[in-house]
């Protein structure tokens, strides 16, 4: 379908997050936007759904969102007016382990530090400054690489931020300790041994103690509903079913925003750019893929810790010399018999997704780039592990593979939810090398998807930044903050 062919001061290509961000700045500034999806429904990986069993709402991709709740930009926007609503369970994480204990992510720092024995001081150690600090450094670390408006406290964060969260892990003596800190690193879906790895486990910390890991009443497809619904308020305008393959289906528009990886990019618009940027883009590089299963459950996942059985996310994986093996190993491209599983349970928290007495659970593990292979009993097991009796509370099941979570969201390549791997090597340089990783080589196109700075996650700053940058670039509007 094509859209209809007026002018617009500016056009997005994509849905997620980071497009409705990026033309909810841009519309803020008076300019006419237009935002095109293809899908029928709007939200890139922010959608729910009745995947298992009527009745039963499942996330289709996100599903916690501690990066939403503390976005410097989301903070800025009436979205509780535009219907979301946060739900915080006590425990934001919890991380089990074999002898039925669990170490936790509580809101309190104290409460979390109290739990993890001898190494209460040093957790402590690790994370007051940070949480202390984070407000006003949040900016700084979720954007591009540039001139930070707190230098010291960025510098003090980077300190533990650029090691690998194996060698940050090397602070503490307990397995809880260091199995809380691999849960969180393992976000970051590479090897715990990369470096940089430690700044994933801290930024989740510091928003669980902050903020809080919340869940969306009635399923993340509100996170997207209200950006949408204010997006529209101030006069934007949103069309469904315009799947975008070519740039000149676009209408004309001074600037035109692209929530798309640079594979898709490259077949939209490659045309238009110099010889060294598309030289440049096909070498960004995609990292694991995951494999993901939603439950309908006659009753709560029976995990043995008091811990897990409270936690909205927990991380199934048992020790960080464990945990750390099986990311190795996937990276390598094998998959491993006993995965890092990362689990949510909504339904303990908001029972509007379910029917009454029932409940659903939501997970993945990562798997090789593009694998296909049903690692569904393997993650049975690994839950099972924990909480013996799992099985026998499964009423409906649903599957994705990593071709299956592309076909859904095209921005998963090879089911990389991340937009690209976040190593080293394309921490400050994604997707390419440039002044701004936002502009393209062509005037009045940018990228605005989790391929950019800081990427992955529902938190709205790639889009931020890139309509930033575009307003100043493109209209000559500049923004202080």
């Amino acid at each position: 379908m094509k859209p209809e062919k007026r002018d617009y001061d500016a056009v997005i290509v994509g849905s997620g997050p980071n497009g409705l961000a990026a033309g909810i700045l841009l519309q803020q500034h008076g300019l006419s936007v237009l935002l095109l999806e293809g899908k029928d429904k709007i939200g890139g990986g922010l959608r729910t759904e009745e995947l298992t069993l009527p009745g039963f709402k499942h996330d289709v991709c996100s599903a916690i969102h501690p990066l939403a709740a503390g976005s410097p930009f989301f903070e800025t926007l009436p979205l509780h007016e535009h219907g979301l609503e946060y739900i915080y369970p006590e425990v934001a994480a919890a991380h089990p382990f074999d002898n039925g204990t669990a170490a936790v992510l509580k809101k309190s720092i104290i409460e979390t530090a109290d739990l993890l024995g001898e190494d209460r001081d040093a957790y402590i150690k690790l994370m007051a400054h940070l949480v202390k600090s984070w407000p006003g450094l949040a900016a700084d670390v979720l954007g591009p690489l540039t001139f930070p408006k707190h230098p010291v406290d960025l510098a003090v964060f980077g300190l533990d931020a650029l090691t690998s969260s194996t060698h940050l892990a090397k602070r503490f003596k307990t397995e809880q300790a260091k199995g809380l800190l691999a849960g969180m690193a393992a976000h970051s879906i590479q090897p715990l041994t990369n470096l940089a790895t430690s700044a994933i486990a801290l930024v989740l910390m510091a928003n669980g103690h902050l903020k809080g890991w919340p869940v969306p009443k009635g399923g993340s497809v509100k996170i997207a509903d209200a950006l949408a619904s204010y997006f529209i308020s101030i006069g934007g305008k949103i069309e469904t079913n315009t799947y975008i393959t070519a740039f000149e289906q676009l209408p004309w528009a001074n600037a035109v925003l692209f929530d798309v990886t640079p594979k898709q990019l490259l077949q939209i618009a490659g045309h238009k750019f110099s010889s060294l940027y598309k030289w440049q883009l096909e070498r960004y590089r995609y990292g694991m893929g995951v494999f993901k299963i939603d439950w309908a459950l006659d009753d709560v996942v029976p995990f043995k810790a008091e811990g897990a059985k409270q936690a909205g996310t927990v991380h199934i994986g048992g020790t960080l010399k464990e945990i750390a093996m099986g990311e190795q190993q996937i990276w390598d491209g094998h998959h491993p018999e006993k995965p890092f599983v990362l689990l949510a349970q909504q339904s303990l928290f908001d029972n509007t997704r379910v029917p009454e007495g029932k409940h659903t659970a939501w997970a993945y593990c990562h798997v090789p780039n593009g694998s296909t292979r049903d690692m569904t009993d393997i993650i049975e097991k690994q839950v099972e592990r924990f909480a013996p009796g799992f099985r026998e509370r499964i009423i409906g099941r649903h599957t994705f593979n990593t071709r299956q979570l592309e076909n859904y969201n095209p921005n998963y390549i090879g089911g990389d939810i991340n937009g690209g791997v976040i190593d080293i090597g394309q921490l400050f340089t994604r997707p390419v090398l440039r002044r701004s990783p936002y502009r393209t080589s062509a005037k009045g196109i940018y990228i605005c998807s989790s391929s950019t700075p800081p990427g992955g996650g529902v938190h709205g700053m790639c889009g931020y930044h890139s309509a930033k940058r575009a307003l100043k670039d493109v209209f000559n509007i500049s923004i202080k903050s």
